[in-house]
């Protein structure tokens, strides 16, 4: 039976998944080169438009649609056919209507694929992104989602991912991690943000969105979103007071960047295991983040990784590190799911397997797809449009001196 108070709750959480989109925009935008910061919030922006129609076209279908041998879904809700008819589905929130089931996960898949646009900044065809991101979109990230929310294989061996740490982060961590590979670094680099306040606008946006994205994951307003909701705001600031005080005491200086970076780390951590920790270990996990991430962007930049703004160290080693600490600190009170910290070794060790097949299946078709696209339009732009700016392709300009 739907639940009105339920039905605006998810709708309500879906806006705030929205508004993540714009928020990383001006995360990204100020990151990167003032000659190249409308290009990166086009990709945002661009992901928005195109992923809507995939999703509307068939990708929602595909994702949860009836399940064909664990791998993908069917084609009865392409169109959004057989939707407004089907009411509340018991799997995918039983008081709210599929409608609005289908607006909520539709957030998701639009902010996936913008967050690996900052692994490549500065150098990458606005054209060719847009090819990528249909295929990226369609044979990554919409099987992922089937498999570990849409009655896949993963889903039907007990695999959990409460609001997206394997579906969302570690997929666009490793895209990333595979199109740094794939593409190779920057030859015009920038050592400092050209707008730390976009940075710190856009970490607000992502953070007042990210409880829509955790709490929201419940699918109705209950004590669970409450848990969900409180646990990410102590992730994440846990993680930024731990992210501050490490980098302060390397730096001897205080770091807003550190700041802000420790907190979104501790947000892609929590993502997974919001809905079955309590609070205690959302903090610790926030803790894990902070220095786990830490230690992998350090990692990058010693091998010269060029992951121009740290999706991977970020966004995809926070995924990971959350999905594992969910098969030790989940516990059954929460959402009937334990872990290690309740004797369950064999979810842990699911949860084990689970990631590391998400990861490999991201990174692997995440590289052939990119070396796909190169075959048919060059990836990188021009070296005297990299020299110049990104922003000169689109023959606009955000700063007028």
């Amino acid at each position: 039976m739907i639940n009105n108070g339920d039905v605006s709750f998810v709708l309500i959480s879906a806006a705030l998944v929205f508004i993540m989109t714009p928020g990383l925009a001006f995360f990204y935008g100020g990151m990167v080169r003032r000659t190249s910061v409308l290009t990166i919030m086009l990709q945002s922006f661009a992901s928005m438009g195109i992923v809507t129609t995939l999703w509307f076209l068939y990708g929602f279908s595909l994702a949860f649609g009836t399940d064909f041998h664990g791998i993908i879904g069917g084609f009865n809700y392409l169109l959004l056919q057989n939707v407004f008819m089907a009411g509340p589905n018991p799997h995918y929130g039983g008081t709210i209507p599929l409608y609005a089931y289908f607006a909520f996960q539709e957030m998701f898949a639009v902010i996936t694929p913008a967050l690996i646009t900052g692994a490549f900044a500065d150098r990458v065809r606005f054209k060719s992104y847009m090819f990528f991101l249909i295929l990226w979109s369609s044979l990554v990230y919409i099987p992922v989602t089937h498999w570990v929310w849409g009655g896949g294989f993963l889903q039907q061996i007990g695999f959990v991912d409460f609001a997206g740490g394997a579906v969302v982060h570690t997929t666009a961590g490793m895209a990333a991690l595979a199109s740094i590979l794939m593409v190779g670094s920057r030859k015009f680099k920038i050592d400092e943000p050209h707008n730390i306040t976009y940075v710190a606008l856009g970490t607000g946006l992502l953070w007042f969105g990210w409880f829509g994205f955790n709490a929201g994951s419940a699918l109705a307003a209950n004590t669970l979103a409450a848990n969900a909701f409180i646990n990410t705001d102590i992730a994440a600031s846990v993680a930024l007071v731990t992210w501050l005080i490490f980098s302060w005491s390397i730096r001897k200086q205080p770091s807003i960047m550190g700041a802000l970076t420790g907190s979104v780390a501790g947000l892609a951590a929590v993502t997974p295991a919001a809905g079955y920790v309590h609070p205690w270990a959302a903090a610790v996990i926030g803790i894990g983040a902070s220095l786990a991430c830490y230690a992998a962007v350090e990692f990058r930049k010693k091998v010269k990784w060029d992951d121009a703004l740290d999706v991977w160290g970020v966004h995809g080693v926070g995924g990971i590190l959350g999905i594992i600490l969910t098969g030790v600190f989940a516990e059954s009170a929460v959402n009937h799911v334990s872990g290690l910290i309740q004797g369950n070794v064999h979810q842990f060790l699911i949860e084990l397997l689970g990631i590391g097949i998400v990861a490999g299946y991201s990174f692997g078709l995440s590289y052939l797809l990119l070396k796909f696209v190169n075959v048919f339009m060059p990836i990188r732009v021009p070296e005297n449009e990299e020299e110049q700016g990104l922003d000169v392709e689109l023959g606009e300009e955000a700063y007028r001196l």
